[in-house]
């Protein structure tokens, strides 16, 4: 149901929100397709897990982490604070909302293409959720190694299941980079 054009859009678009979204202002992020032999080697206790929907697909994000010291300081260097300011429950919302924007700005890219998207909060998983993926009955399932100076290397996972036949093309130098502006009214 969807096209070899289309799985690549979605491997694009969640490559430049992996991009944008994870590396903090003063680096840049290198987002490479893990091959299917290689997803044994992600070893992260945990997985923040999102959705995008619309009602021609659902797509499920997940981003593996461990909550260790090089993870925690990663994410208080992207929030601008010290590390031993970070409570749990900071290192936690600091994670999943580095998760929400990376989604938020996959949603965006997509509404260029599919009328009336959603997107789901955040939800943290242990890792060992993982092993039900092929429950969702994906079309489309790929894994990515996110890696940036100073941080350890992350992963993404995406898995899309599709209701009908679908078919776009992103072409990736048409793409913006920015994580978009809050608009008042």
């Amino acid at each position: 149901m969807l096209s070899q054009s289309a799985k690549d859009g979605f491997d694009i678009l969640l490559m430049q929100s992996l991009k944008s979204g994870l590396a903090p202002s003063d680096s840049s992020a290198e987002v490479a397709l893990l091959p299917p032999e290689q997803v044994g080697v992600i070893e992260d206790s945990q997985i923040v897990v999102l959705t995008v929907s619309s009602y021609l697909f659902r797509l499920m994000v997940m981003f593996y982490f461990t909550p260790n010291t090089a993870t925690r300081a990663h994410f208080a260097r992207i929030n601008h604070i010290e590390v031993d300011e970070m409570s749990e429950q900071t290192f936690m919302d600091a994670i999943a909302e580095s998760g929400n924007l990376c989604c938020g700005i996959l949603n965006r890219d997509l509404g260029n293409f599919f009328p009336h998207i959603g997107m789901s909060t955040p939800n943290v998983i242990d890792r060992q959720c993982a092993a039900y993926l092929q429950k969702l009955n994906g079309q489309h399932v790929q894994h990515f190694a996110v890696d940036i100076e100073g941080a350890p290397r992350f992963y993404a996972g995406l898995c899309v299941s599709a209701y009908a036949d679908i078919d776009f093309e992103v072409v990736a130098d048409a793409l913006g980079s920015d994580t978009g502006e809050l608009e008042l009214f």
